[in-house]
């Protein structure tokens, strides 16, 4: 038998004072509570209850104990009540891994209102493109910038799918001039990212063309690619989440906008959809429409 359940049904018996009301109280019967104490009394090798057929009474032992199983089963349900209690009320200590890109230029369109929202969610954010073991390394929760995500043991949610865009300060343009074809990419400063050394445009028509990139500026940092095209060094590629805001203020601008390289997926990753915390299904929850407000 489950000892904390017969714990319940011997504090039952007390309060109740006697078996049957006792078992009114549980929706059980009166045999089943009588082998639930006496289960009780063989496991702890001790009378509980001095019982006859008119009377019962606790025995020294059985206060003893009843005061005990009051604490202790008070206690247990105490702590249920809280972690039910935090699952209905997103809060505790939320540890995320986001992209530079998204740590950086994107986090201020959403930290803010995210935590307004959820006040009770402290957030430990680290920005790093590179892939952290959420298990191993103590995340709870991971959103990354990629192609299709291969198969992982891993829960993924799609947030949204972004083009890659060229793009370009309007100091770079107001001095070299704006591309008017892919051939004429070869005549300007371009701006590539990690081991980026060819760029494949699509059209609108979904037709590719490969162009060699003779990059004037290299870098391993999203946020030092994006300063250097704020600056005017030249034409780089991002995604077109990371840049909006600069392409609606003026501060980019689009290059061939009939072309992309391709596009990027935003992902959620977490370790398991079972019994999800509530403070990632939160987060989760404001980023999925945050993204899709962004690309409305």
């Amino acid at each position: 038998m489950n000892q904390m359940f017969a714990m319940r049904v011997f504090r039952c018996i007390v309060e109740a004072q006697g078996f049957s009301a006792a078992a009114q109280r549980l929706d059980t019967t009166h045999s089943s509570v009588s082998r639930h104490l006496q289960h009780l009394e063989s496991t702890l090798g001790v009378r509980l209850i001095n019982r006859n057929t008119r009377r019962m009474s606790l025995s020294a032992a059985g206060e003893r104990y009843y005061a005990a199983c009051v604490d202790i089963l008070d206690r247990v349900d105490a702590a249920a009540q809280a972690v039910t209690l935090e699952q209905e009320r997103p809060s505790g200590l939320l540890r995320i891994s986001v992209p530079l890109a998204i740590g950086t230029l994107e986090l201020a369109h959403w930290l803010p209102a995210f935590q307004q929202r959820y006040p009770n969610i402290q957030v430990d954010l680290s920005c790093s493109d590179s892939f952290v073991d959420l298990v191993a390394d103590g995340f709870d929760v991971a959103v990354r910038i990629c192609g299709p995500l291969a198969d992982s043991s891993l829960v993924a949610r799609l947030l949204t799918v972004s083009p890659l865009v060229m793009v370009a300060s309007s100091a770079y343009v107001f001095r070299h001039g704006l591309p008017r074809s892919v051939a004429e990419l070869s005549e300007h400063r371009l701006l590539t990212f990690a081991s980026a050394t060819q760029w494949s445009l699509t059209d609108d028509q979904n037709e590719s063309v490969v162009v060699t990139a003779a990059s004037t500026f290299h870098t391993d940092t999203i946020t030092a690619l994006h300063a250097c095209a704020l600056a005017g060094g030249g034409i780089a590629a991002f995604t077109q989440a990371t840049v909006q805001d600069d392409l609606l203020a003026g501060r980019l601008v689009r290059i061939l906008p009939g072309y992309t390289l391709g596009a990027r997926h935003y992902y959620a990753l977490y370790p398991h959809a079972r019994n999800l915390p509530a403070k990632v299904r939160a987060f989760v929850d404001f980023m999925a429409g945050h993204y899709r407000l962004k690309s409305d």
